[in-house]
């Protein structure tokens, strides 16, 4: 020990020197790290899938072009949790439109609506409470 340090401690023998307040401060951060890293699972949501109301996070809405004039929108992300012919049912009476759902092999189950139905879809969805404005990606023209 130093000179002062030494002094210091027969002055008072129950205060901590500075290096051990230092080591102290130190270990205390290095387990709040470490700590830190074990609550929060960056793949966590990737684990659990279809435990949220979104599968990956994100509802894809698009648009496909038929011909001529025709249009289908899909709907894409919807958690497997809700019953998509039931939304399909509400959308086609609110929208006065035609739809379906189809089977896809990639994507799950996905929503066909008939006509463009960009706009009416994302406004639907959030009214609805099925998914937030920030989880909606509008794909197309």
């Amino acid at each position: 020990m130093w000179y002062h340090q030494r002094q210091r401690h027969q002055e008072n023998p129950a205060a901590p020197s500075e290096a051990l307040l230092f080591f102290t401060c130190v270990y205390f951060v290095y387990r709040m790290s470490i700590q830190n890293l074990n609550t929060f699972d960056p793949f966590a949501d990737a684990i659990k899938g279809a435990d949220y109301d979104v599968q990956d996070g994100l509802v894809h809405i698009r648009i496909q072009q038929r011909n001529g004039r025709k249009t289908l929108t899909t709907v894409q992300g919807l958690s497997a949790e809700y019953d998509l012919k039931k939304i399909v049912r509400a959308c086609k009476k609110e929208f006065a439109c035609n739809g379906t759902v189809i089977e896809h092999p990639e994507y799950g189950e996905v929503l066909q609506l008939q006509g463009d139905q960009r706009e009416n879809i994302c406004q639907w969805l959030t009214k609805s409470g099925l998914a937030k404005p920030e989880q909606l990606k509008v794909h197309g023209f």
